[in-house]
């Protein structure tokens, strides 16, 4: 039995698991509630391997492994930061506060508990088109990383590997929601921690233990081997803070805490998230031994992204590059899927219900909800046929948008009750736009948008506050649970 063979039986027996887990959950997401939180009763294992399985997607895998081969051992800090910060200081800070709020308030998305929080339809129109666009844009860099995964190690052309994995996706989340979504992120996650182990311990034994690994790097260039080294210290932490700090506003990952069933189950998910959080710091570890292994073999690459899929072709077995296979399509289709679900949420209930007032019933949401899951996931393969750069790029990209839009009026609005109105508006405004114009002007001094971002958004939601008009105690009690 050859090689493809082999990938396409793995493949083809793990997709059809998920479309059956598609559509057994169909049968129990009913109702809107139930498409876009799962009727808030989910436990806290299946919610902590699923945020995981959402967090650390082909983005982390593939594009932290192209970091990896570029920058050298210095980006295991950026694996390091998204444990501390992007999961367990997540769950301490953030979660058990916005599961209590988002219950209190019946809310079902981000910018629905924001425009209830601070009671305005500004809030809830600027943050939902934020999200839409770029979360879109976010799912491009998921999509790229499945067709380079397919293309570095089955020889399939990109587009069609893209197609492969969107269109089984669409499939699964369009009919089953956010059961499915958090399901199929349950079984994806485990097999994701099982593939990215397997290839590290066997990348490094292939390249002959990490000190023959280190050696290498050293006789490529030293700083492969240096913190922050060939990356410098604004590139390093900047990227240390975006794909974990800015995780405290990524919408895909919090809406994890909405669905969980109750507060009084969240050490057992901290400490299963922080635990198997570990895994983020393997596939920066794995690409930088791909760039010591590559220049032992003389193997050159086209593009940094496919480092991980070469490496897992020339140091796996048929079985294990099958099952590693798996494991990073899985990574990248709990992100899609949770990501198509936030997509449709934020026109559903945010825009199509909420703001322009049409007064659906919940079978007409639920109906609504799937359409625009298909739409949202139409217009991500559409562009991810021409992706614009580097999967990790891309991901930091939407990422400082988002979070420099959401991550103040959130924390502060959970912690609170001072914040006002108006600062909360020129928050999100002023730090998206901020974002979006260091991004333009080429990331001055190697400091990537969401740094300049999220330190304008708390100037202005801080420094607003103390001069504008505070909500009265009533409407503090009403919100406040």
């Amino acid at each position: 039995m050859n090689q493809t063979t082999i990938y396409t039986i793995v493949i083809v027996l793990y997709l059809v698991i998920l479309l059956l887990i598609g559509y057994l959950t169909s049968k129990k997401s009913k109702s809107s509630e139930g498409y876009f939180v799962g009727s808030r009763n989910i436990g806290p294992w299946v919610t902590a391997i699923s945020f995981l399985a959402a967090y650390f997607s082909t983005v982390l895998i593939v594009g932290g492994g192209a970091f990896g081969y570029k920058f050298g051992m210095a980006t295991i800090w950026i694996g390091a930061s998204n444990v501390l910060i992007g999961c367990t200081l997540a769950w301490i800070v953030v979660g058990r506060r916005l599961r209590k709020f988002s219950g209190h308030l019946k809310a079902m998305t981000i910018s629905d508990f924001l425009a209830q929080r601070y009671d305005s339809n500004t809030v809830r129109i600027f943050s939902a088109v934020i999200i839409f666009i770029f979360m879109i844009i976010y799912n491009v860099s998921v999509l790229k990383g499945m067709g380079n995964i397919f293309q570095g190690m089955m020889q399939l052309p990109y587009i069609w590997g893209v197609i492969i994995a969107g269109i089984i996706i669409l499939i699964y989340v369009t009919f089953g929601g956010y059961l499915a979504v958090v399901w199929t992120g349950f079984i994806q996650g485990w097999v994701m921690i099982f593939g990215v182990l397997l290839l590290a311990i066997t990348a490094i034994k292939s390249a002959g233990g990490l000190e023959n690994v280190n050696n290498v790097l050293r006789e490529i260039d030293p700083g492969l081997l240096e913190t922050p080294g060939v990356w410098g210290y604004g590139g390093l932490i900047s990227f240390c803070l975006i794909v974990s700090f800015g995780v405290w506003g990524m919408p895909q990952l919090m809406i994890r805490f909405y669905s969980i069933k109750s507060t009084k189950v969240f050490k057992i998910g901290t400490i299963v998230v922080t635990v198997g959080g570990c895994l983020a710091l393997l596939p920066y570890l794995s690409g930088a031994v791909a760039k010591a292994l590559f220049h032992i073999k003389g193997i050159q690459l086209q593009s940094p992204d496919l480092a991980i899929p070469v490496l897992a072709q020339n140091v796996l077995s048929p079985i294990g590059s099958a099952i590693f296979l798996a494991a990073v399509l899985s990574a990248g289709m709990s992100t899609f899927a949770s990501v198509l679900i936030i997509c449709s949420s934020a026109i559903v209930n945010d825009i199509y219900n909420k703001v322009l007032h049409k007064d659906i019933d919940d079978k007409q949401a639920h109906k609504l909800g799937r359409i625009w899951s298909f739409v949202a996931g139409v217009i991500s393969l559409l562009i991810a046929f021409r992706p614009p750069a580097l999967i990790l790029v891309i991901t930091g990209f939407a990422w400082a948008v988002i979070a420099s839009t959401t991550l103040w009026p959130l924390l502060f609005g959970i912690y609170v009750k001072w914040v006002t109105k108006t600062a909360v508006i020129c928050s999100m405004i002023g730090g998206s736009s901020v974002a979006l114009i260091w991004q333009a002007l080429g990331k001055p001094l190697k400091i990537h948008g969401f740094i300049p971002g999220i330190s304008i958004g708390l100037i202005l939601i801080v420094g607003i506050s103390l001069i504008t008009k505070r909500y009265d105690e009533k409407f503090l009690k009403k919100v406040w649970y």
